[in-house]
């Protein structure tokens, strides 16, 4: 060691409250980790595909006519991306219309998700506030209970 300098080991050992430990920091940030993500709606409408992937569902039908034998999907994949990258802006034209109508068809079909969602929410809110008001009279019947119980033992 040069000029005395310390080992990585030694720094490590020296100063412990420099590291940093994944599922504290990730507790204090306040970020959910994989088993916390919500469940996803299984009636939310896709996202479309982009001009490239409506590309790659036209290219992949034909090179697997050309190499039947190929199992890669990788190898397909840098094929399909080579190609693209070598296609002019008038040659990709159509794929970019054609993901352009999807991508109209998926916002219509977002907003008509998105009204239907809102309008669940306020129903569901005004059940959750029924049942509240429910659970806070039980509560509140439940503590009286309790406090007079407390006062026959004295």
């Amino acid at each position: 060691m040069k000029g005395g300098g310390r080992s990585k080991s030694e720094t490590k050992k020296a100063e412990p409250r420099l590291s940093v430990k994944k599922g504290a920091a990730a507790a204090k940030a306040g970020k959910k980790t994989k088993k916390e993500k919500l469940a996803k709606d299984p009636n939310k409408p896709k996202r479309p595909a982009s001009a490239f992937f409506v590309f790659m569902e036209e290219f992949r039908k034909q090179y697997k006519e050309k190499h039947p034998n190929n199992k890669s999907v990788s190898v397909v994949g840098k094929a399909g991306g080579d190609k693209w990258k070598s296609l002019s802006e008038a040659e990709k034209a159509p794929y970019v219309a054609k993901a352009e109508k999807r991508k109209v068809e998926y916002e219509k079909n977002m907003k008509a998700y998105n009204k239907k969602q809102a309008e669940g929410a306020k129903d569901a809110e005004e059940e959750d506030e029924s049942e509240k008001s429910l659970s806070e009279v039980n509560d509140q019947d439940d503590d009286d209970d309790g406090s007079e119980e407390e006062d026959d033992d004295e």
